[in-house]
């Protein structure tokens, strides 16, 4: 196993998703949220087509994002209880700093869609990366809100799609290291 502690490899060694409704002040700010996205935009990116796009929600509008998650709840769930409203309100206010990640697709590019979607999980992943190095934590959340066509509309268009809610922020507490995948469950080599 890799153990050199002082190397670019041992930050993503190192590098742990925290949960948002533990991160607290501060998040990034201005300059370093430009380069946290500025990273994340350097991805694998087959026909340079850029098919993401990073929308940022600032401290001062989460009342208006979980006023707007509870509505589109609310029109979709009719029946919705006071809990479950409740769980609307608390995501929108979690952790420091809040981007939403669209998937862009080029529509009527010659680069499939699988491809233009995988570019948008390499640019969360990327930008989860970035936060780490740069000392702060990062969640990527998805759940009810990223597929509410509702929600959609108040950050993207129709042709796009919530790839998730990337929550940044530094721990309120240590973080723990979870489970991770045995080497022969996830990795094997070819037999022709």
């Amino acid at each position: 196993m890799f153990n050199d502690t002082t190397t670019p490899l041992s930050l993503l060694l190192s590098r742990r998703s925290g949960k948002p409704r533990d991160m607290i002040a501060p998040g990034p700010d201005a300059a370093q949220l430009e380069t946290i996205l500025t990273v994340a935009s350097r991805v694998p990116d087959h026909g340079k087509l850029a098919p993401w796009r990073f929308v940022t929600v600032a401290a001062d509008q989460r009342d208006a994002l979980a006023d707007l998650l509870v509505n589109a709840y609310q029109a979709e769930k009719p029946e919705a209880g006071k809990l479950e409203l409740e769980a609307m309100v608390q995501f929108a206010h979690q952790a420091p700093t809040l981007v939403v990640v669209l998937s862009s697709p080029v529509a009527g590019s010659k680069i499939p869609l699988w491809e233009q979607e995988l570019s948008t999980g390499a640019a969360c992943m990327q930008l989860l990366n970035a936060a780490h190095a740069l000392g702060f934590v990062g969640g990527w959340l998805t759940g009810w809100p990223t597929y509410s066509a509702h929600v959609r509309d108040a950050f993207g268009s129709a042709d796009q799609r919530i790839a998730g809610f990337v929550f940044l922020g530094s721990p309120s507490k240590a973080l723990e290291e979870r489970p991770r995948p045995i080497w022969g469950d996830v990795v094997r080599a070819w037999q022709p």
